[in-house]
């Protein structure tokens, strides 16, 4: 996922944005993609202290200690309206309780003209490709992520939860009911992953 990692970054840091939140950040992968592609203040959120902590370690073993990291609630964010030029998520929208109200809380602290990028695995649609998408998220990835971790039932939360999740269109037209604007989306790895893009248009939401 380092790739889908950095098209998120080059999305959210189009235009020259520079002040970006990275809500549901997990341990900083994604916030940290966007400070080495030059963003100039990045905010990185999660609920999870020890989530925060492995960020910690990880941006002292990288050098990248200028990346804020806030824990904090990603459905009430601690921020004032308009505090971001663009808002990223990354695999991470899947865990809140309420899509809806956490993509207008998102777009709450976007400035007028700010991107919210949100990178999810989504339901597969391709008959043919079930299969092997379900032997995957269900076999390969709780195995190797148990070898990594040592928590092999962790990583079963993840194929459980792509199932549950909207598909890419629905959670474009959610998008589109948060007051969003521009909102487009492509797939990737054979469309069981989705890039989405909405911009928070100039007038109020």
């Amino acid at each position: 996922d380092v790739a889908w990692r950095r098209l998120a970054a080059r999305e959210a840091l189009a235009g020259g944005r520079s002040c970006v939140l990275d809500a549901a950040s997990g341990t900083g992968d994604l916030a940290i993609e966007l400070a080495r592609q030059g963003a100039a203040r990045v905010v990185a959120l999660d609920f999870s202290r020890e989530m925060l902590r492995g960020a910690a370690e990880k941006l002292r073993r990288l050098g990248r200690p200028h990346i804020e990291l806030v824990c904090a609630d990603a459905m009430r964010l601690p921020f004032s309206d308009a505090t971001f030029d663009a808002c990223t998520i990354g695999f991470g929208l899947r865990n809140l309780p309420d899509y809806q109200a956490g993509i207008a809380e998102m777009a709450r602290v976007l400035r007028p003209g700010g991107r919210l990028v949100i990178l999810e695995t989504t339901p597969v649609r391709q008959q043919w490709l079930a299969p092997l998408f379900h032997l995957y998220f269900d076999r390969v990835v709780p195995l190797i992520g148990g070898l990594v971790s040592g928590d092999r039932d962790a990583y079963g939360y993840l194929p459980r939860s792509t199932g549950a999740f909207p598909d890419a269109e629905t959670l474009a037209g959610m998008l589109a009911g948060a007051g969003l604007a521009e909102v487009r989306f492509r797939r990737l790895m054979l469309g069981t992953v989705a890039l989405h893009v909405a911009i928070r248009p100039c007038a109020a939401i």
